[in-house]
């Protein structure tokens, strides 16, 4: 594998926000342009353009279950991320309305809480979560159709902890939806201890008359940098996003025994496509895209986590020889492990806002936090302040997010940028002092 191929980035620039997004891979661009020109038909089609665009759809359906460890059988297609997180806690209310007798049980399912549905199902979730998460639990508590807990991370780790979860179970639970890793922080959660631990719940002290609690994580941040086995985590729903892996800007949902296991409701209705559960004609030649970006994580993992987190630990070790004490790692925290790509750092002193200091790079191409909230730039992020960051120490942070082609000699153009900036605000912090 050459990790000098082409990167996101010009002789002018350091691209620094690979948490972000992240350009298509050569190989992943050659396999959208072959499935366009070669791969054209309708999958739905019997002839041969359209067996050919099925037989593209079904290898890149093998590449993606083989990346997370699932049956391809238990993969479906979908628009993205967001798209794939709304459609599991749909179908935790619906399948709550449908099997839980209290609830009302054995109707369609749809509407939610009625006059004959006054129990309404719980879903836990973290105060960490990412937007496509957090946004949905929020309006559906508010529409007064679920009740939600939102388990704080640990100050201590940044993470969410087992205990704190399974101290959230009520016997209306019906789904537990926690992010595989930050993606601010890059803290990796427990994942696989936590569901783990809520499936002992369902086995064991559950009656037959309480609902079953779903297990989901979005793996958007991990997939790519670290082995993601949906065995080993335990869960029923692991959502994929190709935009995070040098994928196209198109995701997929693993489902556990999708069909005679774990329910799966759709949110559409159409031609039957995904065996009814995501209709709509097939985008091919992204699919494609998807499956190559896949089989490229499946073949060289091992050399992009090695290689990510080299230069990662080369840029930590950069920030403290040149700013000494004055820098504050946000995610580095006893106990807790971090994706190999991310680094979110503050550089301490009046003045040396996140947003402030990266304006002053000429090179550096990177940001304060999610790109999600990027409308709040001047906001400490809400996830900093949620695992104990300081205000003060929070409104300077950069998120620094390295990627599979990044170098060392981007690291050192990067910290001649914020050396520059810093020195240039500090200056004039200090000239403003002295006019005063």
């Amino acid at each position: 594998m050459d990790l000098s191929r082409p990167r996101a980035k010009s002789q002018s620039s350091v691209y620094l926000d690979y948490n972000a997004t992240t350009p298509l891979e050569p190989e992943v661009l050659t396999a959208i342009q072959t499935a366009l020109q070669t791969a054209w038909g309708n999958p739905s089609s019997s002839y041969e353009a359209g067996k050919k665009a099925k037989a593209t759809i079904d290898t890149a359906r093998t590449n993606i279950a083989k990346m997370v460890g699932g049956k391809k059988e238990d993969v479906i297609f979908t628009s993205g991320g967001t798209e794939a997180n709304n459609m599991v806690i749909l179908t935790a209310m619906k399948h709550f309305w449908k099997t839980f007798p209290e609830a009302g049980g054995g109707g369609d399912g749809e509407n939610g809480p009625t006059q004959h549905r006054s129990v309404k199902p719980h879903i836990i979730t973290t105060n960490i979560e990412h937007d496509s998460v957090r946004l949905p639990l929020e309006a559906f508590q508010k529409e007064g159709r679920i009740d939600v807990t939102f388990v704080p991370a640990s100050k201590l780790t940044g993470r969410v902890e087992v205990q704190d979860v399974l101290a959230a179970v009520r016997p209306t639970t019906c789904l537990v939806t926690i992010m595989m890793a930050n993606n601010e922080t890059g803290i990796i959660m427990p994942i696989g201890d936590i569901m783990r631990a809520v499936r002992s719940v369902n086995s064991d002290n559950r009656s037959a008359s309480q609902p079953r609690i779903l297990l989901h994580t979005d793996a958007a941040q991990t997939i790519g940098k670290v082995a993601v086995d949906v065995e080993e985590l335990g869960v029923d729903y692991l959502t994929v996003v190709g935009h995070k892996f040098y994928g196209p800007r198109i995701g997929a949902l693993y489902i556990r025994g999708l069909r005679h296991d774990t329910p799966l409701y759709p949110m559409l209705y159409g031609g039957g496509q995904e065996d009814n559960y995501r209709p709509g004609t097939e985008n091919t030649g992204m699919i494609a895209g998807l499956g190559m970006a896949a089989s490229l994580v499946n073949k060289d993992l091992e050399k992009y986590e090695s290689h990510m987190r080299e230069v990662r630990d080369y840029l930590e070790q950069q920030l403290k020889d040149r700013f000494g004490s004055s820098v504050q790692f946000n995610g580095k925290l006893p106990g807790s492990e971090r994706i190999p790509n991310t680094c979110n750092v503050s550089i301490l002193g009046q003045g040396l806002q996140g947003q402030r200091v990266l304006s002053r790079c000429p090179h550096l191409q990177a940001s304060v936090g999610s790109a999600c909230h990027s409308h709040n730039i001047n906001r400490p992020s809400h996830i900093l302040l949620a695992i104990g960051i300081p205000c003060e120490v929070a409104g300077n942070a950069l998120r620094l997010s390295v990627g599979r082609h990044t170098t060392k000699q981007d690291i050192d153009l990067v910290l001649q940028d914020l050396q520059e900036a810093v020195t240039a605000i500090t200056a004039e912090e200090q000239s403003t002092q002295n006019s005063c």
